[in-house]
């Protein structure tokens, strides 16, 4: 039987912290206990389908490149950037960096174990990194095949990823892990797909614009410039794939899950 006062909740004008995070929990929970087929498939969907910013980025550097000034490029480019990120999150599919805030609640409230963590980001990861590879082979023949993008677009993207110190790819990552979670947060306190949309959009349009590090479009990145022999090697993508990995994790978890769930519980502690 239904509680009463979370129907009362749910029919406020604005969602409590409580109510979220409650929201948040759940979800998290269900996943954590989806099999691993459903999570390997739904994690490779997610995979291919962000990295559709990664061809649309291409195409419209290649297409604005020495047409508009550079400023008018960099929007249009971080506008791209958001369009994969809305295929993935409206279409719930599994997302490594939105894991990294999802499923760490249900562990820190006790009702699921370290393990079952674990379990679901290994799973998440590798699938979302073998969709986005495949997704970056393909954009390297595609995109020059039909003159939409040439290998040296796709080395410039890669090399604008790979090419800063070690320190800057994983303070860069944290803050992009950090933006993830908070989208995740910011979507469960929504209450219809528009304002969904427009958070979407407004977090990885940041991303996108500031350059920040995300580990499974820049796998897409990256991979494309090596595959296309421009802008970075894979020994680059493998330094890139570590540092962007350890940011991202340490951004969602530290500066949303813990610092969310130690003010929205109950308990506070």
């Amino acid at each position: 039987m239904s509680d009463p006062k979370e129907k009362e909740k749910e029919h406020e004008p604005q969602k409590s912290y409580e109510t979220i995070l409650e929201q948040e929990i759940r979800t998290g929970q269900t996943e954590l206990d989806r099999s691993a087929k459903g999570l390997l498939l739904s994690g490779l969907s997610a995979g291919l389908d962000v990295s559709f910013s990664l061809l649309l980025m291409a195409a419209l550097t290649h297409l604005a490149e020495g047409r508009l000034p550079h400023p008018v490029v960099e929007i249009l480019v971080a506008n791209a950037y958001t369009v994969g990120f809305l295929f993935v999150i409206l279409g719930r599919s599994e997302l490594f960096t939105e894991h990294t805030t999802l499923a760490v609640l249900p562990v820190l409230d006790g009702r699921s174990s370290v393990g079952r963590l674990v379990r679901l980001w290994g799973l998440v990861y590798a699938a979302n990194l073998t969709g986005a590879a495949a997704f970056a082979a393909a954009a390297a023949l595609i995109g020059p095949a039909l003159h939409i993008a040439e290998p040296r677009t796709f080395g410039t993207i890669a090399s604008g990823m790979v090419a800063h110190p070690s320190l800057v790819i994983v303070a860069s990552a944290v803050l992009a892990g950090w933006l993830m979670g908070l989208l995740s947060w910011l979507v469960a306190a929504s209450r219809d797909t528009i304002g969904q949309i427009v958070l979407v959009w407004l977090v990885t349009v940041t991303i996108g614009l500031l350059h920040l590090p995300h580990v499974v479009v820049g796998t897409a990145e990256v991979l494309a410039g090596v595959f296309s022999g421009q802008g970075a090697t894979f020994p680059d993508f493998l330094r890139f794939l570590g540092l962007a990995t350890i940011g991202n994790i340490v951004g969602g978890v530290l500066f949303v899950a813990l610092i969310k769930y130690g003010h929205a519980s109950r308990h506070g502690s």
